[in-house]
């Protein structure tokens, strides 16, 4: 029975996920290398740490394939609760782990866990479920699609509170979009995404540090000195790499120019060394997730699997976007990492959960 489970699964998509995980492994070394010999003594720090927690992500992922997929609707409301649990205590002085004017983190045994990573897909499995149970009263605004909502709106202030912009629009999205495929009545959506969309402009303008994060990715080399440094460094990065990039390793920004150049801008230091060689490599990857996902969403008959691969897929695809938007200089940078690529212990495992449970959903198809 497990084998015939694992012979319907999208190896296609398995594949995709592999290629952009080893990928990611080893633009890690490379673009992590001079940071690790400069802080810790060892230009394989920062890579042995991406392979222990691929590993565990491998882990999981397998876990995620093979479990019975009926099971993630019947968690869900535990892991809303744990969701909230956590957020609260990632705010709690000497538990929370403040970096760079955000307490994201939380260090459990010299690990920095970041609980919205958690939040992510706990959200996607808790709407996919709910709105699948409500399919028969689905047009009732009040009883049918308001209840998740509060609770996505809550969820979504504690991670502002953080602050975590990033995150927190990444959650809004994937679950506006679970809710968009839903079935529910178009103006019931326009209402809450015209909502989401006030109460976002309004967190955004209602600081000045947040707005000059938000609007530095416009002029970054007229800010060069101040807001717009990341961004400049990486255009630079970028306009270097060419066709074919200059080379593996032969990085000019990631000796101390480009800040974060391992993790959010792990792709600007790719283009820098493979080219637009590099890059169509990773866009084709996520690509076949994105095509891949609808597919398997459009064979699947039970409404809750069809939400969940939807979800999942543009969980994914979502954070993507918004990370080669930021480093492009297309989009504001909010910090967020690359979906498989990026460094991360929390974002590896969590995307590593995602995607298997999207191959779990493709062994469901009908055809």
């Amino acid at each position: 029975m497990l084998w015939a489970k694992v012979k319907k699964m999208d190896f296609l998509l398995i594949a995709a996920v592999g290629i952009l995980s080893i990928f990611g492994l080893l633009m890690v070394y490379s673009a992590s290398f001079p940071i690790g010999q400069m802080y810790y003594d060892s230009g394989n720090y920062f890579f042995v740490k991406q392979l222990q927690w691929l590993l565990i992500g491998i882990a999981f992922f397998t876990l995620a394939a093979l479990i019975n997929p009926a099971l993630y609707a019947r968690w869900s409301p535990a892991l809303v609760m744990l969701s909230l649990i956590l957020l609260i205590a990632v705010l709690i002085p000497n538990i929370g782990v403040e970096r760079n004017f955000s307490q994201r983190w939380i260090a459990i045994g010299g690990f920095l866990f970041q609980p919205s990573e958690v939040v992510k897909i706990s959200m996607v499995i808790y709407f996919a479920s709910i709105y699948a149970k409500k399919q028969s009263y689905i047009n009732h605004f009040v009883h049918g699609v308001l209840p998740p909502v509060i609770i996505l709106l809550l969820v979504f202030l504690f991670i502002l509170s953080q602050p975590d912009l990033g995150a927190a629009g990444i959650i809004l999205a994937a679950c506006g979009i679970i809710v968009t495929c839903s079935g529910v009545k178009k103006r019931h959506i326009f209402l809450l995404g015209s909502v989401a969309a006030v109460g976002t402009v309004y967190f955004a303008l209602s600081s000045a540090y947040r707005l000059n994060r938000l609007t530095s990715f416009r002029q970054p080399f007229e800010e060069f000195s101040e807001n717009g440094y990341q961004l400049a460094n990486s255009l630079l990065a970028i306009n270097s790499g060419g066709l074919m990039g200059n080379g593996i390793g032969n990085s000019t920004q990631k000796l101390g120019y480009l800040p974060e150049a391992h993790t959010d801008f792990i792709m600007a230091i790719t283009i820098e060394e493979l080219g637009a060689a590099g890059l169509l490599i990773v866009l084709a990857c996520y690509m076949i997730i994105l095509f891949r996902g609808i597919f398997i969403a459009k064979q699947l008959s039970n409404s809750f699997y069809q939400l969940l691969a939807i979800g999942i897929t543009f969980l994914i695809m979502i954070q993507a976007v918004i990370n080669l938007g930021a480093i492009s200089g297309m989009l504001p940078i909010t910090g967020v990492t690359l979906p498989f690529v990026s460094y991360g212990g929390s974002s590896i495992i969590i995307m590593m959960v995602c995607a298997g449970i999207l191959v779990n959903l493709s062994a469901k198809r009908e055809s």
